[in-house]
């Protein structure tokens, strides 16, 4: 078992096959602990720091992790819910990454800025934890 860690969220690490992955998604879970002041919890396969509740114009809502991200096969995806566009000056320097509406894929912790992501990461998770972020990445603050 990974020291540290709850039994859930060491199981879901030591699910991930690819030793790369799995080595970047623990300095991944030092760098949110640092930032958020939390331990992290799963979520349905998300590892997530805090949370936070949003509403949809639609009325429809709900609660999500505030910080988090999720081992896959080929990347290290990235949560930030208040949307990629927030960051897009950062992200110019960050290096190799991807990008989806509130998701960044990173393929090697290692060939990346930390200290860009570290920025990324703890601007984010101020913002949703400030209790005046309502949105989803998709509904976009972009500002």
């Amino acid at each position: 078992m990974t020291p540290h860690l709850s039994p859930d969220v060491a199981e879901r690490i030591e699910s991930v096959t690819h030793a790369g992955r799995r080595a970047d998604a623990l300095s991944l879970i030092e760098i949110l602990r640092e930032i958020t002041g939390l331990e992290p919890t799963l979520w349905k396969g998300i590892i997530g720091f805090g949370e936070y509740h949003y509403r949809y114009a639609s009325g429809h809502s709900g609660t999500a992790p505030a910080a988090g991200f999720a081992p896959r096969a080929t990347a290290s995806v990235i949560y930030l819910p208040d949307g990629i566009d927030t960051y897009a000056t950062e992200l110019a320097g960050l290096g190799p990454h991807k990008t989806g509406v509130g998701c960044l894929y990173i393929s090697h912790l290692d060939r990346i800025d930390l200290p860009v992501l570290e920025d990324i990461l703890a601007r984010s998770f101020a913002a949703v934890t400030a209790g005046t972020f309502t949105q989803r990445a998709r509904e976009g603050s972009g500002s």
